[in-house]
């Protein structure tokens, strides 16, 4: 898969990621698709949802080859989580 400059900043790449999957893409999820990924062109917000980001993002590059892609996790608002994580607690 060739790989695709960024044509904009980290800061508008969110911005426009983010509200390209609240207001078109989110409103049609359904829980199935909950923590599937969702590989999205930030230019014309055409998608691919899949539980594995490669092949989500493979379809996607093969309809736009030069896609400026983010992605978002369904039922989160990050596609992957750093450091730790709280603790359940024993029952």
């Amino acid at each position: 898969m060739p790989t695709t400059k960024p044509r904009y900043s980290k800061e508008e790449f969110a911005r426009r990621g983010d509200a390209i999957y609240d207001r078109e893409i989110a409103p049609r999820l359904e829980d199935p698709n909950r923590g599937e990924f969702v590989s999205i062109d930030i230019e014309s917000g055409a998608f691919e949802i899949d539980g594995d980001e490669i092949a989500a993002t493979k379809r996607l590059r093969a309809r736009i080859s030069d896609a400026q892609v983010w992605f978002r996790r369904v039922g989160s608002k990050f596609a992957r989580r750093f450091g730790p994580r709280p603790q359940r607690a024993e029952q």
